[in-house]
């Protein structure tokens, strides 16, 4: 889907019939064909980023002390390959666009690269361990809701060994048994079998599956303390553009297109992640002893703060630009810009790895994909609150200033007040540290044993040869069965 769109996208650039005129909106069929081509692309998109993170950290034994230390570098190198595309899509693919005015070349060199990354990951299968297809995650989920309510009248019992439960020798697709936790007692009466009641999917549910729902509940807060960074970072690649085209552009007698500021903190990105996976990690595991050097979530913490930090830097370069050109009728330079986009770059590379590497191991082992596609989940909605953001200030502010117009009332930002919706930004980022070290002491980690447990049990079992103590077989057996 995801080439398919960049198709479609060539092909609507390309041709004149499928523009609308200079002076009309984008209506009807065309407008039809371009969201369509849009949702494509989205679909594209989420199935990619959601099950990458994933797939690449399966191919690592978590038993195994030093593989499990390389899931940390995978993430980390991830996130470098992320950054190197954006860098080729924010310089050459921005140049073909805008500078070149080849939009069609533009997303047809997009596509090629898209598919060649498909080869290379095409040409890796045979050697792929890849995860056994079970129950999926969404309804096993709903059916612990649902079963939670339909048993809201009964009691839970005091001793957690009376709840219902299935023993891997009884089920041979139970990949990881979960011990029961006190968190969320309301939804263990969906572990509670009534009486004269047969073992039914949707009259009870085993401990495993009611915490496997807990687990996800307590992702919820960290996940949704990191959507106002996202928020922030819209903000700055919406208006550091508009920024950037009445600033100074020159870098000696190279004018650099306003819409490839973002590379700065590309590449600022690119130049630590190295630094931090090879002199940093092993530097801190000295000293704290975990196998990433700081925890999941002490990582996303240093990138909400640092985000805070971008956000006033943000706002002090903003108020220079304006009362430069406004007083003294002077540009600065863009390069003024570096200093808040690299901050943020630095935010990002702590809070995103940081994120993905917490949602996939402490999501158990069949939700795994879907746990690291919440870490994109926070960008969108910090997207669409962005735009909400907006409007709202806007209204606020043009209500409660003299002149009746908002911060952001127009397209001319010397006439605006970024400098304060930064300022604004940066305070409400404080705060929203303060609720994410709340929702982080509150959260507690899954209990390292219990997976350790679950390799004991499966052992004993009859299970078949190839299928691995992580659940785990390659693709070959998988089409040989």
């Amino acid at each position: 889907m995801h080439t398919k769109g960049y198709i479609l996208l060539a092909v609507q650039a390309h041709k004149s019939s499928l523009h609308p005129c200079p002076t009309c909106r984008l209506e009807g069929r065309n407008a039809l064909l371009f969201h369509a081509t849009l949702c494509l692309l989205a679909i594209g998109f989420g199935g990619t980023r959601g099950s990458f993170p994933a797939l690449g950290a399966d191919q690592f034994d978590k038993k195994n002390p030093k593989q499990k230390h390389q899931i940390t570098t995978y993430f980390n190198f991830m996130l470098l390959s992320v950054t190197l595309g954006a860098t080729v899509g924010v310089t050459v693919i921005v140049w073909v666009s805008t500078e070149k005015k080849q939009w069609s070349l533009a997303f047809l060199i997009s596509m090629l690269l898209a598919l060649l990354g498909y080869a290379f990951l095409a040409a890796g299968k045979p050697f792929y361990l890849v995860r056994v297809p079970g129950d999926g995650p969404l309804l096993k989920l709903i059916q612990v809701v649902v079963v939670a309510f339909k048993n809201r009248k009964l009691t839970v019992p005091q001793n957690s060994d009376d709840l219902y439960e299935i023993n891997e020798k009884v089920d041979e697709h139970v990949e990881e048994k979960l011990p029961h936790s006190s968190q969320l007692r309301f939804l263990d009466k969906a572990a509670v079998l009534p009486e004269n009641t047969g073992a039914e999917p949707w009259k009870v549910c085993t401990v495993t599956q009611v915490e496997e729902l807990k687990i996800i509940i307590r992702m919820l807060p960290i996940l949704a303390s990191t959507i106002l960074m996202n928020t922030c970072l819209a903000q700055l690649q919406t208006f550091s553009v508009q920024q950037g085209n009445i600033m100074d552009l020159h870098l000696g007698s190279f004018e650099v297109p306003a819409a490839s500021i973002p590379v700065i903190p590309v590449v600022f990105m690119s130049i630590l992640i190295p630094i931090y996976n090879f002199v940093f990690i092993p530097f801190a595991r000295g000293i704290t002893g975990h196998p990433s050097g700081i925890t999941h979530l002490q990582r996303v913490g240093v990138g909400l703060v640092l985000s805070a930090v971008s956000m006033a830097i943000a706002a002090a370069v903003e108020l220079k630009r304006r009362n430069a050109a406004v007083q003294d009728g002077k540009l600065i330079s863009l390069f003024w810009l570096s200093f808040q986009y690299g901050i943020f770059g630095v935010a990002d590379m702590f809070t995103l790895v940081g994120l993905l590497e917490f949602f996939y191991s402490e999501a158990p082992a069949g939700m795994r994909s879907l746990s690291t596609s919440l870490s994109f989940l926070s960008l969108s909605f910090g997207y669409f609150l962005s735009s909400i953001f907006v409007q709202a200030i806007n209204g606020i502010t043009g209500r409660l200033t003299q002149s009746r117009q908002g911060w952001l009332h127009g397209l001319d930002l010397n006439a605006n007040r970024l400098e304060l919706f930064y300022s604004f930004l940066a305070v409400l980022s404080c705060l929203n540290f303060g609720v994410y070290l709340m929702c982080a002491k509150w959260y507690k980690y899954r209990a390292e044993g219990s997976a350790a447990a679950t390799v004991e049990d499966a052992e004993s079992t009859d299970a078949p040869a190839e299928r691995s103590l992580n659940g785990l077989v390659s693709p070959d057996k998988l089409t040989d069965g």
